[in-house]
């Protein structure tokens, strides 16, 4: 799944806002036992590795002139809550870099 977030931000800033929250993530995803694993393999990309309910997924951020892409990848047995993950990465991403 592919998940564009608009900003005018500047990479600079995004990068300097996405250091800073990154330890949010977690709380953003429901159920509040989500584990969070962030690693920085450029400057502008960010991969992750969400543990929640059992299930592991993947994402990868990449930082835009101007968008920030979130590529999650969602295991075929959760395809039926793309939508419900998809609405969830804008609205957290938008307060994230806000």
């Amino acid at each position: 799944m592919r998940v564009a977030i608009p900003h005018s931000l500047g990479r600079e800033e995004v990068r300097r806002r996405m250091h800073a929250r990154v330890g949010e993530l977690a709380g953003f995803i429901p159920g509040g036992m989500a584990q969070v694993t962030p690693s920085w393999p450029s400057e502008d990309q960010m991969d992750l590795v969400i543990a929640a309910m059992g299930q592991q997924v993947g994402a990868r951020i990449d930082i835009e002139d101007a968008q920030v892409v979130c590529h999650i990848d969602v295991p075929p047995a959760l395809s039926f809550i793309e939508p419900m993950v998809q609405g969830a990465v804008e609205k957290t991403g938008r307060k994230l870099l806000t």
